[in-house]
C-alpha cells in the first residue's frame, strides 16, 4: 500500500514548489488513512534514554515542524518522531522562496528560519495525543528576536514537559543568526546548566525528561572537544549529530542551486555527517548515545551511521526521493544485516567502524 501511495504521490509532488508539496504531504497525512505498518522485529528494538524504541529509525525535525501528524508517522512505521522546532512565539520564518531542491544531488538546501505556530499551539496539539503512546520528541528553537535565546529553551521546557518524550536543544540551525554562536564552550556551558537545571525542577509524570542537544556538522575539531566535554559535565542524555551544513561539496551537479543561502541536506552531507557521528562517538567515550541524522536514503547509508557511533538514526531530506517506503526498506536491510552476521541487536556494532573512520581523510 505505501509503495503504490508513494507510486502515485511523488511523481505529482516533485512538480510542485518544494515548500507546497511539503504543505500537501502534511495535508495528506493528516485526512488519508494508511495502513498500519507491520509489528517490527525484537530484533530492531532497543532501550535509550530510559525510551523502549521499537526500532531505531525516527524522522527528523522539520517534516512536522508544528505537531500536526505524530501519530500518523508513527503508524507508518518510524520508531519515533521528532516535532519541531518549536518556538516560544509563533514566528513566520525566512522570506520565501526558503526551500530548494538539488534534484541532481539528491539534496535539499532550507532557510526556514524557525518557522513555528509558536509554543501555544503546538502544545494544544501534543495535549489532544498524549494518551496515545508512541515517542515524540520535541526539538526547541529560540525566537529570532528573542533578547535572552537561552530564556527561550527553559520556557520550552517547563511548558512541554508533560507531553514530550524527549527534548532536542537546537543550537545548530544556520538559518537563525547568531544561533550557532551557543555551540561555543562559554555559551554552551551557561545554556546547558540552565536547560538541566530547568529539566529536573519540572515535574513529569515519567521522571525527567531526557534532554538531547543537536549539533552542527560545520564545527571544528577543537569545537566538538569542547561541545562534548561540556555536555559530559552537564550530565545531558545524548546527542544528535547532525544538523545541516553551510559547506558546498565540489562534487556538487547543481551548481546554480547550490549558491542558495541556507543548510544543505540529504545525499551531499552523508559524508561529512558520518564523519561527525564517528568524531564524536570516540569522544564520548560511552556516556551517553548518539542519534545520526545526515543522507540516510538507504539500509546500507543507516548501517554506515550505525557502524560510525549512532545508537538510533532520523531521516527526513531522503523522503522527497525515496518516499514514504524508504522506513520500512532501511528496517528490512538492518534486520537481514543482524541475521546474516548471527546479531542479536544492533548495539553490538554501534561504533565498529568509529576509530576507522576518523583516521581517513577529511570528507570535502
Amino acid at each position: 500500500m505505501i509503495r503504490l501511495f508513494d507510486s502515485l504521490t511523488l511523481p505529482l509532488l516533485r512538480k510542485l514548489d518544494p515548500e507546497q508539496a511539503h504543505r500537501l504531504a502534511i495535508k495528506g497525512l493528516r485526512s488519508v488513512p494508511m495502513p498500519r505498518a507491520k509489528p517490527d522485529s525484537p530484533k530492531l528494538a532497543a532501550r535509550f534514554f530510559g525510551l523502549d524504541f521499537p526500532n531505531p529509525v525516527g524522522i527528523a525535525a522539520g517534516f512536522d515542524k508544528n505537531a500536526e501528524v505524530p501519530d500518523a508517522l508513527l503508524r507508518l512505521g518510524f520508531g519515533f518522531v521528532e516535532i519541531g522546532s518549536v518556538t516560544p512565539l509563533p514566528q513566520p520564518g525566512n522570506p520565501r522562496p526558503r526551500l530548494f531542491r538539488l534534484e541532481q544531488d539528491s539534496g535539499i538546501i532550507n532557510r526556514f528560519g524557525f518557522n513555528s505556530d509558536g509554543a501555544e499551539v503546538v502544545l494544544g496539539h501534543l495535549m489532544a495525543r498524549r494518551e496515545r503512546g508512541g515517542i515524540v520528541g520535541v526539538n526547541l528553537g529560540a525566537n529570532k528576536n528573542s533578547a535572552d535565546r537561552t530564556a527561550d529553551y527553559v520556557t520550552l521546557i517547563e511548558a512541554f514537559a508533560q507531553v514530550a518524550s524527549y527534548f532536542t536543544v537546537n543550537i545548530s540551525s544556520p538559518n537563525t543568526p547568531g544561533l550557532r554562536n551557543l555551540q561555543q564552550a562559554s555559551a554552551l556551558d551557561d545554556l546547558l546548566a540552565r536547560v538541566v537545571e530547568a529539566r529536573n525542577s519540572t515535574p513529569a509524570e515519567a521522571g525527567p525528561v531526557p534532554l538531547l542537544l543537536k549539533i552542527s556538522p560545520d564545527l571544528t575539531l577543537g569545537e566538538l572537544d569542547d561541545v562534548v566535554h561540556i555536555a559530559r559535565v552537564r550530565g545531558i542524555d545524548g546527542m544528535i549529530v547532525s544538523n545541516t551544513t553551510l559547506a558546498r561539496p565540489a562534487s556538487l551537479r547543481e551548481r546554480g542551486l547550490a549558491l542558495e543561502q541556507g543548510g544543505l541536506s540529504g545525499r551531499p552531507l552523508q559524508r561529512l555527517s558520518t564523519r561527525m557521528v564517528a568524531e564524536t562517538y570516540v569522544r564520548v567515550e560511552g556516556a551517553f548515545p548518539l542519534i545520526g541524522v545526515g543522507g540516510i536514503d538507504s539500509g546500507g547509508a543507516a548501517l554506515m551511521k550505525i557502524r560510525a557511533g549512532a545508537s538510533l538514526i532520523q531521516v527526513y531530506s531522503s523522503l522527497v526521493y525515496k518516499g514514504l517506503g524508504l522506513v520500512e526498506a532501511i528496517k528490512t536491510d538492518l534486520l537481514s544485516t543482524l541475521r546474516r552476521t548471527g546479531r542479536d541487536s544492533l548495539s553490538e556494532i554501534v561504533g565498529a567502524d568509529a576509530a576507522m573512520i576518523t583516521a581517513e581523510e577529511w570528507p570535502v
